[in-house]
């Protein structure tokens, strides 16, 4: 009989940690757990991420500019500052454009007051003839107005003052963090890149500069739309003859971003405005029918031809975001909501395992989703017409 083997020198073969494996229940309960403290998290630093946010977006535009000062010889420094001195003459522009629109506007707030309530009055006359209603006191309805106003006005100060206060300290750190992005932009590569094994790096910076080029071109391409579609909705209103043309147009181009609420709010306002002036509901009408024809035009061929071919993002998703964006953070986050959605989608469509939530955010068409390659092999019937015409040419 043999002695049984030992096996103290035989080489084990490495093995991992034991995996741990939750009960469904446990492991749903966490998640949801982890997605609370999440919120909490984000609604918390708000004071921290919205600028970061803003700078990050803000940094990806401005991206393109830097690099072409830079391909001109000048150092990345200067470039950097070159890039933000423009950046805050177009904002500071727009700025006091809207500024002196709306001092205009509010000049002529009493004439609009004194206009509405004489409808108010023929409107409640006209109900009292016809179904014996009746007629509300104006004076009564103002008093109401003035006490409710009274008692809020404590909670519009205050919140003004914070609004006030935050929109300072934001426009004072982004500047400094869309420095700090576009210096070390290359820093941040390599760092991303120490997270991902030597002989899968070549894919990762594919996977980054095809996500940093859809990004780009998807929020570059939404300001061209905003730009557009006010052109067209300022030709409009001008030529009916529409007072404050230009502000009422780019207030709707900005609103027409979320879908189909924001062309009701864009049209009512101007609508209202022009009935009050001319007391003519065919007038207004018009006016209605402008904002609807450019919106038709913004939906089936603008957007689809500037955005269309990079990232689309289905009306349901942007009205999800746009709420849960106002409620974590209010004004800035519906203002971030559909670019930071458009990002999550690009990373998503790049990430296997989470493509089918990219899929869910993108528009469909016929089943599919419509993103596009970025080559544009299957362009629309718009642009085949124009090459037809520059080949004919």
């Amino acid at each position: 009989m043999f002695p049984p083997q030992n096996n103290f020198h035989v080489p084990r073969s490495p093995q991992g940690p034991p995996e741990i494996k939750f009960p469904p229940a446990v492991y749903y309960t966490l998640v949801l757990l982890g997605l609370v403290l999440l919120v909490y998290s984000l609604r918390l630093l708000d004071d921290v991420l919205l600028p970061f946010l803003f700078s990050g977006l803000l940094a990806l535009l401005l991206l393109p500019l830097c690099r072409r000062f830079e391909t001109w010889g000048v150092h990345r420094i200067l470039a950097i500052v070159l890039c933000i001195l423009l950046l805050f003459l177009i904002l500071a522009g727009m700025i006091y454009l809207f500024g002196s629109q709306i001092m205009q506007f509010q000049e002529e707030l009493p004439k609009l007051q004194d206009k509405l309530i004489q409808y108010f009055d023929q409107i409640q006359q006209w109900l009292s003839q016809k179904f014996n209603m009746k007629p509300v006191s104006k004076d009564e309805l103002i008093d109401k107005s003035m006490d409710s106003v009274k008692k809020q006005a404590g909670g519009y100060l205050g919140s003004t003052i914070n609004t006030t206060t935050g929109v300072l300290s934001v426009l004072a750190l982004v500047p400094i963090y869309i420095f700090c992005f576009l210096y070390y932009r290359d820093h941040l590569r390599q760092f991303l890149f120490r997270f991902v094994s030597p002989d899968k790096r070549k894919e990762a910076l594919h996977t980054m500069d095809n996500v940093q080029t859809v990004v780009q071109a998807y929020i570059t391409g939404l300001l061209t739309v905003i730009v557009i579609v006010a052109v067209l909705n300022a030709i409009g209103l001008l030529v009916l003859g529409v007072k404050y043309a230009i502000f009422f147009a780019v207030f709707a181009s900005v609103l027409a971003v979320i879908p189909y609420i924001g062309i009701l709010v864009g049209a009512t306002l101007p609508a209202l405005i022009t009935l009050v002036e001319t007391g003519s509901p065919v007038r207004a009408l018009l006016v209605v029918g402008v904002f609807v024809f450019v919106q038709f035009l913004e939906g089936n061929f603008i957007t689809p031809t500037i955005t269309g071919s990079k990232v689309s993002i289905n009306p349901m998703a942007a009205i999800i975001a746009l709420i849960l964006g106002g409620e974590l953070w209010g004004t800035p986050g519906m203002i971030l909501s559909i670019p930071l959605v458009a990002v999550l989608k690009v990373m998503m469509d790049a990430y296997k395992p989470l493509e089918p939530f990219g899929f869910l955010l993108g528009d469909v068409a016929s089943g599919d989703d419509t993103q596009q390659d970025l080559t544009d092999s299957n362009p629309n019937w718009l642009k085949r017409a124009w090459r037809k015409l520059r080949s004919e040419g």
